[in-house]
């Protein structure tokens, strides 16, 4: 992979992929847009429904900073989280030590966790966080009818991997959610909202993160 480390303006990691010239998290602040878009506006919002369970859906495991956030929010909100995460090119250790995501002893050892684990098999990274990361990607996997609560969607752009955001792909990861599930993503395309209304959901277009104006949230019917 042709990746670089670089610094967003949340001063926390991210990684330019140069292939692409696409970045992996957002160049205004990693750890703000994920914890914003995902945590916030994902997570949270579902568990005011006052859920003690999650099922989590990610497609795009990444540096494993989605993953991170939601391992510590869920000892922090004493709620069990099963986190699913789908990638086809998984960082090698090398470059995810350096990432600066670890802001103390206790987060470092959970970031280490959650790269260590096996892949391809459930682990249980702490009581409240059980982990499933997959080397597949979301056009070959097979994914459960009805068994997901919330899905963060974390591919690339639209226009650096449009492949992961037709339809059909779409499709498929919405065909997961439970009814009351929730999508989130960063992207707020105009087709992508069309398209997650057409799939059923009731979509809601939200404030982004600082330095991107909206986002978008897609709920399932209950």
């Amino acid at each position: 992979m042709s990746i670089e480390i670089i610094t967003t303006g949340d001063g926390s990691h991210s990684l330019l992929n140069t292939a692409l010239n696409e970045t992996y998290h957002s160049r205004h602040g990693a750890v703000q847009e994920s914890r914003h878009v995902f945590i916030q506006e994902g997570l949270d919002r579902f568990l005011a429904s006052g859920a003690t369970t999650v099922a989590v859906l990610e497609v795009g495991f990444g540096t494993g900073l989605n993953a991170l956030l939601t391992a510590q929010h869920a000892e922090e909100k004493d709620v069990t989280v099963q986190y699913t995460s789908l990638e086809t090119a998984p960082l090698p250790e090398d470059l995810w030590m350096q990432l600066n995501y670890s802001t103390s002893p206790a987060a470092q050892t959970l970031f280490h966790a959650i790269h260590q684990a096996p892949w391809n098999q459930p682990v249980a990274v702490r009581p409240t966080f059980q982990l499933q990361k997959l080397t597949i990607s979301l056009q070959d996997a097979t994914l459960p009818v009805a068994q997901t609560d919330v899905i963060y969607f974390d591919a690339f752009a639209p226009n650096k991997q449009p492949e992961m955001w037709t339809y059909d792909m779409l499709a498929k990861a919405v065909q997961t959610l439970r009814p009351g599930g929730m999508f989130v993503t960063y992207c707020a395309k105009g087709q992508l909202k069309r398209d997650l209304k057409a799939l059923g959901l009731t979509v809601e277009t939200l404030p982004g993160p600082p330095g991107k104006k909206e986002m978008v949230r897609g709920v399932r019917s209950v």
